[in-house]
């Protein structure tokens, strides 16, 4: 399904959006429900991903397809290979067996465990036996995906002696490992974190209680960008969200202030307030912390005519797609001069904007919505729309609700 966005004539926006919970936590508790099943689950993440998850921790079926699901994969590899008895076929879509998962595997064969590569080495499929594992220190590169630490951290207190994981280099996305340690510590798994060591401490057993999930920061970026782009004193209520978040993309608060837009914490709600006109200076910003919101802040600087100068951004060339090629391509559709490299992305200074242009998303969910708030300028296409479900699934029913008039192709 395609979408046509025809251009929004009434600017100034007024509306409240209540977004599903955190696809990075929902899709945490998930594993940590099935290896502590007195947890209870509230405001789960509605999205494809915890979908597939949670499909892949209850099917009996020797072959677990996830699909686009990188976070499934990745966490899914360290709960298969400790799940004793269990013998699994893991894949996923065509663009995930061209993922790497190598450094995982090899961290995770490190500690004993039975992993083969079905087809090609390093990549999806995988061959997982599972089998209890006995050693209890690791040593991984800290420069990766973050996605690989917590997903050795989500088991770690399950081994018979914890795990003390060694964090070789720069360590990357620092914020995600802490909501990891954080669920840990919510639930009753004590760990430590100091330097470049973590260690996380064994537990047989939980009390029972129930973890509410936060609302995803993520799927807010694409309202920041909307209010960013509205007219002054236009405002957008969004449930339900914590000021003490332990997600990174909370960094959102700080960063659109730039643009002009104002962050009210409420009870389990934020409004979203564009305050003053955007700041023109060049919007200068290391996302190494929170790298899914780059898309969202290119497109909202490119939108509003100001430079930004974006880096930290290595993780995204091994995302749903090439995330730095595809946006120096669409964005160059839209008029844009941008330049990349392998982990900075800088947009020159814009002074207009290609309209009716047909945005394409290569299978990657944020293409799809961080090019959405567009329509406040011009009107514009988004090819392979449905692609939002993958963390989204009603983000095309709540821009209408904000005022856009959607055509579906």
């Amino acid at each position: 399904m395609d979408i046509l966005l025809n251009v929004l004539e009434n600017r100034r926006i007024q509306e409240e959006i209540t977004i599903s919970g955190s696809k990075s936590e929902s899709n945490r508790l998930l594993i940590l429900q099935k290896l502590f099943p007195e947890i209870t689950i509230d405001n789960l993440s509605d999205s494809d991903d915890s979908v597939h998850m949670h499909h892949a921790l209850t099917t009996e079926d020797l072959l677990v397809d996830i699909g686009h699901a990188g976070t499934a994969m990745r966490f899914l590899t360290s709960y298969f290979a400790v799940n004793k008895g269990r013998e699994v076929f893991l894949t996923g879509s065509e663009r995930m067996q061209n993922r790497p998962i190598e450094i995982l595997v090899n961290a995770l064969r490190d500690l004993g465990a039975d992993i083969t590569y079905a087809v090609k080495e390093g990549y999806p499929p995988l061959k997982i036996k599972g089998k209890e594992l006995t050693k209890d220190k690791v040593q991984i590169n800290g420069n990766v995906s973050s996605q690989y630490i917590s997903s050795l951290l989500l088991i770690s207190s399950k081994l018979d002696n914890g795990l003390e994981i060694e964090l070789t280099g720069k360590i990357t996305s620092v914020p995600y490992i802490n909501m990891t340690l954080s669920l840990l510590s919510q639930i009753g798994i004590e760990s430590s974190f100091e330097d470049n060591i973590i260690k996380v401490f064994p537990k047989e057993s939980i009390d029972t209680q129930t973890v509410v999930v936060e609302s995803d920061w993520s799927s807010a970026s694409y309202f920041y960008s909307i209010v960013a782009l509205s007219e002054l004193g236009s405002a957008v209520k969004l449930s339900a969200y914590k000021k003490e978040s332990l997600q990174g993309d909370s960094c959102l608060a700080e960063i659109y202030k730039h643009f002009g837009v104002a962050t009210t914490f409420g009870e389990d709600c934020i409004t979203l307030t564009k305050e003053k006109n955007t700041n023109r200076e060049t919007l200068v910003r290391n996302l190494k912390d929170a790298p899914d919101i780059a898309q969202t802040i290119a497109v909202t600087c490119f939108a509003e005519g100001i430079a930004c100068n974006l880096s930290g951004l290595h993780t995204l060339k091994i995302k749903e797609t090439d995330r730095l090629v595809a946006l120096h391509d669409e964005l160059t559709k839209l008029g844009a001069k941008v330049i990349i490299t392998n982990e900075t992305l800088q947009v020159e200074t814009a002074t207009s904007i290609n309209s009716n242009v047909a945005i394409d998303t290569y299978n990657d969910h944020r293409m799809a919505m961080a090019f959405a708030p567009l329509a406040l300028k011009v009107s514009i296409k988004i090819n392979d729309a449905e692609v939002v479900t993958k963390s989204y699934q009603k983000f095309w029913n709540d821009i209408e609700q904000i005022g856009v008039n959607i055509t579906r192709l």
